[in-house]
């Protein structure tokens, strides 16, 4: 007997219906019978999980029970387990296992040692986080003395359609052929955990608030946070273009030098725009060269997850969790292929599937063919999945609600276009003017011939219609000085913070481009995208990708408005104080767990190997929090005592103050930042004990953003800044403060009830 255990119930009965087809196909009937959770027929056992019925154990776990405390603390952080453990889901602030989860954990443990099974079948997603839940479920539920008697295999279904289920049935591979997923499945499990587990308890506990700090999250806060921050700082650059608007024929034609002229002189910028005017103006604009070609337009490449996201958010400003979910559930209801991929090539072993399913297409009415090219298949492109299409499952309208008929019909119709019968011709022409030989300016236009995949497909470029010249014409040209600013960078998009998560370190195809252009064209190179993304440079995957921005936004830490995303108060705090932590959660280093990953996956590096790299960054964190001399300290730590009142002086979550503000309103506070600069716990040490601290470097100006050095002195109860050196004892970068790290637990947050005091000067 062969127990199948799918990653969810909509699986398992799609594997149900395929074993019903495979023996159908066979000339003989067969049925699977319900059970209670679990389906039997045809010798299969069907049985599922709930997503993850298991997550690794909690730090508290790991310590013996009088150790244990439901309050975060020090004490046991930073934590790294010898061996990781796993356990039965628990569920939200009641920490117990789901009465559903132990039911269905149960029926699994019995399934799997049932005396007729001697073949128990993975059928997890088809990705590392699938390889893994249903490992673990098998690894748990099956007794040692099964464990021979059981031979272990994978189903990998690449669509959920009864042909492909058939077909995937008896091609089963021994589970071990995916130990490499699974391994890497594994790490990237451990190393999550340990870089959320630790430095979000560790932020937390030193800023007095609950900071999510993840390999994946942070990065793409920090993104939006950088952008955002670079928009709201830009200061418009202004330059002079020579430019000539005037009409040759009847038609203008616009040319643009390619020098600018930018400075702090204006009047001199302005003069030297005006004298190569006057040069160009003096000399003949002659049409030196026109080039006509025909050629045709190639269609945009298929869909990967992240690709046809960026589409559904420009285009119906869907985000990407909608999106993610319908795109699922179309893939669970039999209509698209696996959707979390990153690929958008087919494998060759593809190509008769793919051409079963344009028979189908070509039934209702589209003309398309079948095309062997390397600009559709390409195993070299391939990570584990191909690119996103249709399914032999063509439904009508009636079948699918709006959204979902606008997703599925954005596939449908890229489909279509890649294998569209008919060409797209477009008259490509080039007109160079030479202003004598001074410089030469080249307009370049297309005008579509024939339509072709472009009745079925978008095409947004707007056709550049060229004015009728020919070599030889002679034309008017008037140059003059025009003034102009530099914009500001633009806010992050869905299409442009997933192009920048798949290649971080990708640089703008030239200068000022629009950061939504990449490859999407057959045409174009993707060979540095590709790269990429198999080297694991890419933040996150197409399977996590779209639940960690969403984790942000329920966070309050990035805000989604149509398809644009900006930063929100939360995520500014985030990031500042990770910075003030010296917690350098970064895209360089996640990237770089990333191809730690891969090269587990390609089994060049073992899982132990790459949690080591973890543990040596989380242990160098707590270290470097020890010894830095700019240290704030911890939510909660007793600095002193105040000048006013002489109640204790604390750290809060912004701010040093007193804590007699509750008792008789005493308001003296300093802020936790200063003109830019983090005061740490030895500087308002020395504050409160002296009147003064030591001079301090790297204060900036918030009205004309220069730096300043000075030190902080008590003045009628108020920190205010001073510039006299003539009394200072020491410079601030000498003076150190070793926080101690234990026994530090939680105090419940609060707001500062405290205007600024001190003075914000220059």
């Amino acid at each position: 007997m062969v127990l199948i255990i799918a990653e969810k119930p909509s699986l398992a009965r799609n594997i149900a219906a395929g074993i019903e087809y495979a023996v159908a196909q066979t000339g003989q009937s067969g049925k699977m019978v319900r059970r209670d959770g679990y389906l039997e027929g045809c010798g299969y056992l069907v049985s599922w999980a709930f997503g993850h019925l298991f997550s690794l154990c909690d730090i508290e776990s790991y310590l013996p029970p009088e150790q244990r405390t439901e309050r975060w603390t020090m004490d046991n952080l930073p934590c790294f387990p010898g061996e990781f453990r796993f356990e039965l889901r628990r569920e939200g602030k009641s920490g117990k296992v789901d009465a559903g989860v132990k039911k269905q954990f149960s029926i699994l443990e019995s399934l799997c040692n049932r005396p007729d099974v001697d073949v128990i079948a993975n059928a997890g997603d088809a990705d590392r986080e699938g390889e893994i839940i249903v490992r673990l479920c098998i690894q748990h539920a099956l007794r040692p003395e099964n464990m021979v008697k059981c031979r272990r295999v994978r189903l990998w279904l690449p669509d959920q359609t009864p042909q492909t289920v058939a077909r995937a049935l008896s091609e089963m591979k021994d589970e071990r052929e995916y130990d490499n997923l699974a391994s890497e499945g594994f790490a990237r499990t451990y190393i999550d955990w340990l870089y959320g587990v630790n430095l979000t308890r560790y932020a937390t506990l030193r800023m007095g608030t609950l900071l999510r700090v993840g390999r994946v999250i942070v990065p793409i806060v920090r993104a939006i946070y950088e952008r955002d921050m670079a928009i709201k700082n830009f200061v418009p650059g202004k330059y002079f273009a020579v430019v000539s608007k005037e009409k040759t024929n009847g038609e203008e034609i616009e040319l643009t030098s390619k020098t600018k002229f930018e400075g702090d002189n204006e009047a001199a910028q302005l003069e030297a725009a005006q004298k190569l005017c006057d040069t160009y103006n003096a000399l003949p604009a002659i049409v030196t060269g026109v080039k006509n070609k025909k050629d045709k337009l190639p269609p945009g490449k298929l869909y990967s997850l992240s690709k046809l996201q960026n589409v559904l958010g420009k285009k119906y400003k869907m985000s990407m969790k909608d999106s993610l979910e319908i795109i699922q559930k179309l893939y669970e209801q039999g209509y698209l292929t696996y959707p979390r991929t990153n690929s958008e090539y087919l494998a060759t072993a593809e190509k008769d599937k793919i051409k079963q399913i344009l028979a189908n297409v070509a039934k209702v009415g589209y003309p398309v063919k079948f095309k062997d090219s390397k600009t559709i298949f390409d195993d070299s492109k391939i990570e584990s999945h191909s690119a996103l299409t249709p399914t032999y499952k063509i439904p009508n309208k009636s079948q699918l609600s709006e959204r979902e008929m606008q997703v599925y019909s954005t596939v449908f119709r890229r489909f279509v276009a890649v294998f569209c019968a008919e060409d797209c011709m477009v008259s490509r022409t080039e007109i160079i003017i030479s202003v004598g030989d001074l410089e030469t300016f080249t307009l370049k236009g297309m005008v579509m011939l024939e339509k072709g995949w472009t009745k079925y497909d978008d095409y947004t470029q707007k056709d550049k219609i060229l004015p009728s010249l020919k070599k030889g014409d002679v034309v008017v040209t008037n140059f003059k000085p025009t003034p102009k600013e530099t914009t500001p960078p633009r806010h992050y998009t869905i299409e442009t913070l997933n192009n920048y998560l798949k290649n971080p370190f990708k640089e703008e195809r030239a200068a000022g481009a629009d950061l939504s252009v990449l490859a999407d064209r057959v045409g174009e190179d993707d060979a540095e995208e590709y790269k990429a993304m198999l080297e694991g440079i890419e933040l996150g995957t197409e399977a996590t990708r779209t639940g960690i921005i969403d984790n942000a936004r329920n966070s309050n830490y990035i805000a989604l408005k149509k398809d644009v995303y900006t930063i929100l108060p939360d995520g500014v705090f985030l990031i500042e104080s990770l910075d003030r932590l010296h917690i350098s959660m970064d895209k360089y280093k996640t990237s770089d767990m990333g191809r730690a990953l891969k090269r587990v996956f390609r089994g060049q590096m073992a899982v132990a190997d790459s949690v080591a790299i973890a543990k040596s960054e989380i242990a160098e964190v707590f270290a470097q929090g020890k010894q830095s001399n700019d240290d704030i300290g911890f939510f909660g730590d007793i600095i002193g005592h105040c000048p006013l009142c002489g109640n204790e002086i604390r750290r809060f979550r912004n701010f040093y103050g007193c804590t007699g503000y509750k008792e008789h309103g005493c308001k003296f506070s300093i802020n936790l930042v200063i003109c830019s600069h983090p005061i740490s716990i030895e500087h308002v040490r020395a504050l409160l004990a002296e009147g003064k601290t030591p001079f301090i470097s790297g204060f900036r100006s918030p009205r004309t953003g220069k730096t300043f050095d000075a030190a902080l002195k008590l003045e009628n109860g108020r920190a205010v800044f001073d510039f006299d050196r003539s009394h200072s004892k020491q410079s601030a970068s000498s003076v150190s403060y070793q926080s101690s790290m234990s026994t530090r637990h939680l105090p419940p947050p609060e707001e500062n009830p405290f205007p600024p005091a001190f003075y914000d000067g220059e």
